[in-house]
């Protein structure tokens, strides 16, 4: 779990990022050089407008220091392909969410899948499909719902969770 000074700095780090990124100006926040903003990570970076959702993209995989992933989404998530791109006259009302993820974990009983406290991964090559813990809570979803539009994310059939040979991991996210 990161500590609240370590939050900050990732908030300030998207924060930095999408404003370097709108204005063309340079970043004004360093990444760290040590501690556990250093360590590879995976981590999303969610943004609304007046409560509806504007963007949200991530980094996953464990590939980059945790710092990057958060600076890299922040980036991304102003042109995310389901919205039109942000503008920088939308900043004063844009609310930044970040969602880092702990390790993902193959799931062999569904029933183990904790609603509210869980994200899912299902994966059928080469479709995949992530959905973030909190978003089944905001749509208020059952743990049924949930895999079937984790299934529909990933462009999938929505019953396609009852397969076996499906691969659903799950993770934890911690939301700030």
């Amino acid at each position: 779990m990161l500590q609240d000074h370590e939050q900050k700095l990732l908030r300030e780090i998207a924060e930095d990022a999408i404003r370097a990124e709108l204005s063309g100006q340079p970043h004004r926040v360093d990444l760290p050089r040590k501690g556990p903003l250093t360590v590879l990570g995976s981590a999303f970076v969610t943004l609304r407008n007046a409560g509806r959702l504007r963007g949200c993209i991530g980094l996953i995989g464990h590939h980059n220091p945790l710092s990057e992933c958060v600076r890299d989404a922040a980036r991304r998530v102003l042109s995310d392909s389901r919205f039109a791109p942000v503008s920088e006259a939308e900043l004063p009302d844009l609310d930044i969410e970040i969602s880092v993820l702990t390790e993902f974990t193959t799931v062999s009983d569904l029933s183990t899948i904790e609603v509210g406290r869980h994200g899912l991964l299902v994966c059928a090559p080469p479709r995949s499909g992530l959905l973030l813990p909190q978003v089944a809570v905001e749509h208020e979803w059952d743990r049924e719902a949930f895999l079937t539009h984790a299934c529909l994310k990933a462009g999938l059939s929505p019953e396609e969770w009852q397969r076996p040979e499906l691969s659903i991991e799950v993770f934890e996210a911690q939301v700030f």
